[in-house]
């Protein structure tokens, strides 16, 4: 009856979320393994976003156990599997790409000894705070509380708890300081401060409004490293009137003609407001949805009518 069905739901939840997160999992330990690692900080913010991210994810199996969540629905454990998730998936990345493409960005490096500090507070803040909310889910601690009597047991944990959060507010002010820091006297970083591979950091650092003066030309996985001794090739032949790309050979990435590509439009954008508005009318007046769709439609054609851009040009000039 319906707790079978349940189970199945649950189960069926639990192998569409888990087994493609546990791919990506194992696709980060081989880039991991076979790279080149050096202990940045963005590396420790990366490394420690996969361990936190792996023990969400764990802990995200035991909730589709129907009798487990039975057990800890709407207590702190959900809490706490929620922002492991959150902080291995989201925030822990996105501190590492801070650290990692800020010099791109303002041409400046981030400070490796504040960035460090950073890391170490903000994981350890971070495990502090949220690990012992797992235990106070199995106390029975239900969620959006603030208060309780003190006799129930969960006044230790949530002390220590409390100690995390600010171990951990304390390494996000200490990135702001080191940001502000670096923006006004940092060390300037060069067009490629951590000998990447990939074409975002043969130019300069910040790059100009074009990105590259001329188009290179890649003819290896990692054309940075790989190229050696060899004069770059590039791309000529390019219009500076108009936007124009280069268009390859699918194996070898040999040019062979011009794309002449459209111009700035605002149809993306509108296309996306009438997207929005149609979600949104289902909240407000189920009428609306028809007028939303009938925009999305008009947003749509006018974003693929044919125009100029789009058509490939041979060096010589003739359209193919």
């Amino acid at each position: 009856g319906l707790p079978l069905l349940g189970l199945s739901f649950f189960t069926a939840a639990s192998m569409m979320i888990t087994i493609p997160s546990g791919v990506q999992v194992f696709c980060w330990i081989a880039t991991i393994w076979n790279g080149a690692v050096r202990l940045t900080t963005s590396f420790l913010f990366a490394a420690g976003a996969v361990i936190t991210f792996v023990m969400g994810g764990v802990t995200g199996v035991m909730l589709a156990s129907v009798p487990f969540d039975l057990q800890v629905h709407d207590t702190f454990f959900v809490v706490a599997h929620f922002h492991y998730v959150l902080f291995g998936a989201v925030i822990f990345p996105l501190f590492a790409g801070f650290y990692h493409w800020f010099p791109k960005l303002t041409g400046r490096l981030l400070s490796e000894r504040l960035g460090r500090w950073n890391a170490w507070l903000m994981l350890i803040g971070f495990h502090v705070t949220f690990l012992p909310q797992h235990q106070l889910g199995f106390l029975g601690m239900p969620r959006r509380v603030f208060t309780y009597l003190p006799d129930l047991g969960w006044g230790e944990l949530n002390l220590l708890s409390t100690i995390g959060a600010f171990i951990l507010a304390l390494g996000v002010l200490l990135f702001l300081l080191n940001a502000v820091w670096t923006g006004i006297g940092g060390a300037h970083a060069g067009d490629n401060p951590w000998d990447a591979d990939s074409l975002e950091w043969a130019t300069s650092s910040p790059p100009p409004n074009y990105n590259f003066q001329y188009t290179p030309s890649v003819d290896s996985r990692y054309p940075l490293w790989q190229r050696g001794e060899r004069t770059e090739a590039v791309v000529v032949e390019l219009r500076s009137d108009r936007r124009e790309t280069t268009t390859t050979s699918v194996v070898d990435a040999i040019p062979e003609s011009r794309l002449v590509l459209p111009g700035p439009t605002p149809v993306p954008f509108l296309t996306a407001v009438a997207i929005g508005f149609t979600f949104l009318s289902v909240l407000a007046d189920p009428w609306l949805v028809p007028v939303g769709a009938l925009l999305t439609y008009a947003a749509l054609v006018a974003w693929t009518w044919p125009s100029g851009g789009g058509r490939a040009e041979q060096p010589g000039g003739a359209a193919s």
